[in-house]
């Protein structure tokens, strides 16, 4: 495989700067991009095929294997990220609908890829052959064609300018509508119905109707949720997205286009994803957005794309008149000012007394400098200790306190999920308390995590297992560390945002989900959760892969890590967004 080009990002113009090359360029880009902005447009838009199938797999490069340390520290929490579910009612109800069958809730935002001209549709687990559908289920007989492969080898056509879709053949298209409609009333099962309409919602967009497209959108959001599968809300949410940037409701589809996009989900839905939302700044006038946007979607992906070259080409063309028309437009936004997250006031040491209080990004003071310690602020309340007390008290950002420090807690965690573990002898019988100080969880475990998406990896017996906030035991108390480490380089303290979990048993790992069912039997030397698959190795440090199942689907074969992801990729075919 040969070695990635690296990658120099330009100084980006400030407000009213004025920032070019020699051809009126911005300085610094990358040498395709430049290219890209130069290349002429052909009349008419551009017209995408279905990519040919991939060539025969290249061994690819070896690099050392990694393996997950176990989880023994103290109890450390992060801060959660709390986001409001886009679940209401439709506004005008599809020509079908029906109320999501009921599941656990919904514990973490996902992320998943729009594809270039709509939001992916989610692929089968690696191990399964692809089926009627993107996602591997078989649907009902349907007469005719079946709309979703018709939707997937369709052959769009882009406005050069707006960089949407064209409907050239709007009857062709309310004959799909109307098959993915009879395809919908054969299913009861909250996974086929929210796929189905989003996918109506996608043909419903296109053909212009896009108060239809909202409820569809809407509606299938609501069955994802119910699934509580990652990937498929990620979908619903880039499908509903782009609905609503049709309708210039920016605010809130840039808000799920951010939501979606979550590093636990396979590159290719990432870099969809990413271009979708470059398409959206394009939509606002925010072109430095929209270009890096563009740049994310490149970089993310592994190998070449021609397909995605030639989109970005497209999108990088239309920018470049925009902005030789209008100027750059705002400067970029975060991903916080997009989630419109606040940041919390931050602990700053008053250097004359040498107590802590808090400040604000400004540096004005918001609690006064009163303490000896002070933990961050963490969904919206710090822990503080005062001079000569050994106990911790809880305040709020105005410093008011919540819990006084005769509550007797020597030990305290941030509070996650709205709880936090707390201990009056700062080393075991650890109990869980809301923020008026009222006992949840009143079992007192030797040893804890933090709560994260409903649930906490707890010590008892010296056995490690998880609870839930009512302190029910989910995970049962056999293993000796919880280990979950990612692909993408993070370790968690518990579950993933999938709900998943590695566990270790006798040096060997496993994984739990937040059911406490087991995928896979704790036999392996080392463990990493991929988006798609869980990554494994042998006796002889050889890297394969398991599906979501814990069926063997790459043997142990490769000699690294990289090699074996770089395997999934080639297999991940249904993983190209289909529209």
């Amino acid at each position: 495989m040969s070695p990635r080009p690296s990658i120099r990002r330009p100084r980006l113009p400030r407000p009213g700067e004025v920032f070019t090359g020699g051809d009126g360029i911005p300085a610094g880009l990358r040498p395709d991009i430049v290219e890209a902005l130069t290349a002429p447009t052909p009349p008419g838009g551009v017209r995408y095929e279905a990519p040919a199938p991939e060539p025969e797999p290249v061994e690819p490069v070896s690099s050392p294997p990694v393996s997950a340390p176990p989880v023994s520290a103290a109890p450390v929490s992060g801060s959660p990220v709390s986001a409001s579910p886009v679940s209401a009612p439709p506004v005008s109800a599809p020509p079908v609908s029906a109320p999501p069958v009921s599941a656990p809730p919904v514990s973490a935002p996902p992320v998943s890829a729009p594809p270039v001209s709509a939001p992916p549709v989610s692929a089968p687990p690696v191990s399964a052959p692809p089926g009627p559908s993107a996602e591997g289920e078989a649907g009902p007989a349907v007469s005719g064609p079946d709309p979703e492969q018709t939707l997937s080898t369709w052959e769009w056509v882009f406005d050069p300018n707006t960089l949407r879709e064209v409907a050239d053949d709007k009857q062709r298209l309310e004959q799909i509508r109307e098959l993915l409609t009879v395809k919908l009333n054969g299913q009861e099962d909250n996974a086929p119905r929210a796929r189905l309409l989003s996918l109506r919602a996608v043909v419903s967009r296109i053909l212009g109707d896009l108060q239809k497209a909202q409820a569809d959108g809407k509606l299938a959001l609501a069955h994802a949720e119910a699934t509580g599968e990652l990937r498929r809300i990620a979908i619903a949410q880039a499908r509903l997205a782009h609905v609503l940037q049709w309708r210039s409701e920016f605010e809130e589809a840039d808000r799920l286009f951010a939501l979606a996009n979550s590093t636990e989900l396979p590159d290719r839905l990432r870099a969809t994803m990413y271009q979708h939302s470059g398409k959206c700044a394009y939509d606002q006038g925010r072109y430095i957005e929209a270009c890096n946007h563009f740049e994310m979607a490149l970089e993310l992906r592994k190998t070449e794309d021609p397909e995605m070259i030639a989109h970005t080409e497209l999108a990088l063309d239309a920018v470049f008149r925009k902005v030789a028309e209008n100027g750059w437009g705002p400067y970029p936004r975060t991903r916080e000012e997009i989630l419109q997250i606040r940041r919390p006031p931050t602990p700053a040491l008053d250097e004359q007394t040498g107590l802590w209080g808090f400040t604000d990004a400004e540096g004005e003071t918001k609690v006064a400098a009163l303490y000896s310690d002070v933990q961050p602020f963490r969904d919206g309340v710090a822990w503080v200790q005062r001079p000569d007390e050994e106990a911790w008290e809880l305040i709020d950002e105005a410093g008011e306190t919540l819990i006084p420090s005769d509550a007797g807690y020597l030990g305290v965690s941030s509070f996650s999920d709205s709880l936090a573990w707390v201990s009056q002898d700062g080393t075991a019988r650890w109990i869980a308390i809301d923020k008026a100080n009222a006992v949840t969880i009143s079992t007192g475990f030797e040893d804890v995590r933090p709560f994260r998406r409903g649930m906490a990896a707890v010590r008892r017996g010296g056995r490690w297992g998880a609870v839930d906030g009512i302190g029910r035991a989910v995970v049962p108390f056999k293993y000796d560390s919880f280990a979950t480490a990612l692909s993408d380089g993070r370790y968690i303290d518990g579950f993933s945002d999938e709900g998943l979990a590695v566990v270790e048993l006798g040096g060997r790992k496993g994984v739990v989900d937040r059911a406490g069912r087991v995928l896979v039997e704790p036999v392996h030397p080392a463990l990493v959760i991929h988006p798609v698959a869980f990554l494994i190795t042998d006796g002889a440090h050889r890297w394969g892969a398991l599906d979501r199942r814990g069926r063997m689907v790459i043997s142990p074969s490769h000699p690294s890590r990289m090699a074996v992801t770089e395997e999934i990729d080639r297999l991940l075919v249904d993983a190209r967004p289909m529209l």
